[in-house]
């Protein structure tokens, strides 16, 4: 099974909740793994706390460890920044599924970071 959603960002770096989103493509009597894949080079799939302060330290963090310029990648198309970023992060990853639930830990959850916007993502959830 694949299933696929778009989301839109707002700003350049963002950090946004779509455990939801991710839920919702699930088969309802599923029990295995899920996939949650990033379909960008320039976005980034991880599993942490989705509490707003921890949100706006990542994005922190991010633009703090990878300068916006000086990079070889800018001279084709000014964003290299936002590929090496996402890099950092990640483009997807694999969570347990029980009963058609993810089986995240009690603060867990599955965040899509924006290192290239304001865009519209498809982000792709696949069981075997």
């Amino acid at each position: 099974m694949r299933r696929t959603f778009d989301i839109r960002t707002e700003r350049r770096l963002q950090t946004l909740d779509v455990t939801n989103h991710v839920s919702d493509a699930l088969p309802d009597d599923y029990d295995g793994v899920c996939t949650v894949f990033s379909r960008h080079t320039t976005t980034g799939v991880c599993v942490n706390e989705a509490e707003s302060r921890l949100l706006e330290d990542i994005e922190s963090m991010l633009a703090a460890s990878v300068p916006d310029e000086g990079w070889r990648h800018d001279e084709l198309d000014g964003n290299a920044d936002s590929h090496l970023r996402a890099l950092l992060v990640g483009n997807g990853v694999s969570i347990p599924v029980v009963g058609g639930e993810l089986d995240l830990g009690t603060w867990q959850s599955v965040l899509l970071v924006e290192c290239d916007g304001p865009r519209t993502r498809t982000v792709t959830v696949a069981t075997p």
